[in-house]
């Protein structure tokens, strides 16, 4: 059985590639990407909902590490499966040869429809709400700006995907600088004694509840480093540079997200910054006055232009490689490589538009929540797909193994199925609702069958 599937697979990713994608991204590329999308807006404005569930700095440190063990526990396990399916559509495809193309469709479904539009919608915003900061603009400016900034991000990568990789490692590097700039000085100039309340054993104004809520903050702080999956087939050589990735991604994003939050309140006390919007923003003020807040202004943007840049630039691999395999609507044009730019011009248009749209509308703040709740209901599913690949495929080879199976894969399911019981019983209209929109892709799916297949 493993023979076949291998063979198969082999097939599968030499004649698509022949006829499509590229094979010119290295291990930088995908660090980058990694990084880019993962350190966006939330680690700049998440601080103050950690710190607040987690009642005091201890905890709130802690849930940031918590919140990176789950996560990197579910990317060792997913690096496994990827190394053996190395193929472009990330999860989408891991999900088809593991579960089937019903369950991948779902996954496909929401991630095309709502996950990728939706969250690019909501950074664009994000971005734009920053950038009065320095340009007063009305509400229709605002508007007029993200969706052409949206545009541009897609202009930018359908002319090349290697251009796109350009524009990430700039604005990894570019969203870097300030975040060093504050870990830097709020260690050196900060005297309110965050480095020592941090490090001193605490369970004061912290509750069970409260540190789950914790937790569950940063993982939307964590969320996007899957992204890099979806372009595996365009690496040079994916079965040891996907797994380097994604782990050494998370680890600098872990490690980033510790120091900053400590420096943060080394500047000013936890209590302040529990009830901050902007905490990052009211250290920098703090620590270089007006100048400060425009750094960080500055910062901010670059740091969600960078995000939705990775967004963009792996989410359109979902549709594309769906269409690939006549499990999308118009097929035979979302599965198309652009002859002159040799990338996927129709999927990008396509999240462009849908992005645009969730612009017009409005309706951010559900669509984030519907998408974060979703995306982890398909991760769990993913993860335990480890158990199916090492039963039925365990002779097929591969050039990375999940360290201390069966452990790390179980806590990345445990991190997963508690995110999914927290939203159910927090947010459970939110719930029942992402469950119901997913839900409304099987009689597509039917349609799809009968009519392309």
């Amino acid at each position: 059985m493993s023979a076949i599937l291998k063979e198969n697979l082999s097939m599968e990713q030499s004649a698509v590639e022949k006829e499509s994608l590229t094979k010119n991204l290295g291990l930088t590329d995908a660090i980058m990407m990694v990084v880019g999308i993962v350190i966006g807006s939330g680690i700049f404005f998440k601080s103050s909902t950690v710190f607040a569930a987690a009642g005091n700095p201890f905890m709130g440190i802690l849930a940031w590490i918590f919140g990176g063990l789950v996560t990197i526990a579910s990317a060792l396990t997913i690096s496994e499966i990827s190394t053996a399916i190395p193929k472009t559509g990330g999860v989408f495809v891991y999900l088809k040869e593991l579960y089937g193309e019903r369950l991948a469709f779902l996954f496909g479904w929401v991630q095309s429809l709502i996950y990728v539009p939706g969250v690019t919608a909501a950074l664009s915003i994000m971005l734009v709400t920053q950038a009065t900061f320095f340009v007063p603009l009305s509400e229709v400016n605002q508007r007029v700006l993200a969706i052409s900034l949206i545009f541009l991000l897609i202009f930018l990568n359908m002319i090349s995907t290697k251009l796109g990789s350009k524009v990430q490692l700039i604005s990894t590097i570019g969203k870097l600088i300030p975040i060093g700039i504050i870990i830097l000085f709020g260690f050196i100039k900060g005297t309110v004694g965050g480095v020592s309340a941090a490090s001193t054993f605490s369970l004061s104004n912290t509750t069970i509840s409260g540190f789950g809520a914790a937790i569950l903050g940063t993982l939307w702080a964590y969320d996007g480093w899957v992204g890099v999956t979806n372009i595996a087939g365009e690496l040079k050589n994916p079965g040891k540079d996907l797994p380097k990735s994604i782990i050494m991604g998370l680890s600098l994003t872990i490690f980033v997200y510790i120091l900053i939050n400590i420096a943060i309140i080394n500047v000013i006390p936890v209590e302040q910054v529990m009830m901050s919007v902007t905490p990052a923003s009211d250290a920098a003020v703090i620590m270089f006055g007006s100048a400060g807040a425009a750094l960080i202004s500055g910062g901010i943007m670059v740091s969600i232009f960078g995000a939705m840049n990775g967004y963009l630039i792996t989410g359109v691999r979902i549709p594309y490689a769906m269409a690939k395999d006549k499990l999308f609507l118009m097929p035979n044009t979302l599965g198309k490589i652009d002859s002159r730019f040799k990338t996927p011009v129709a999927a990008f248009l396509m999240e462009g538009c849908l992005a645009s749209l969730y612009v017009m509308t409005g309706s951010f703040e559900i669509l984030t929540n519907l998408a974060m709740f979703m995306v982890w209901l398909f991760f769990i599913i993913t993860v335990a797909g480890i158990f199916i690949l090492r039963t039925k495929f365990k002779d097929m080879p591969r050039a990375y193994k999940v360290p201390l199976y069966p452990i790390v894969p179980l806590v990345g399911i445990a991190g997963g199925i508690y995110i999914i019981g927290s939203t159910i019983f927090t947010d459970t209209y939110t719930a029942l609702f992402g469950l119901l929109v997913t839900l409304t892709g099987v009689p597509v799916y039917s349609y799809i069958k009968k009519k392309y297949i």
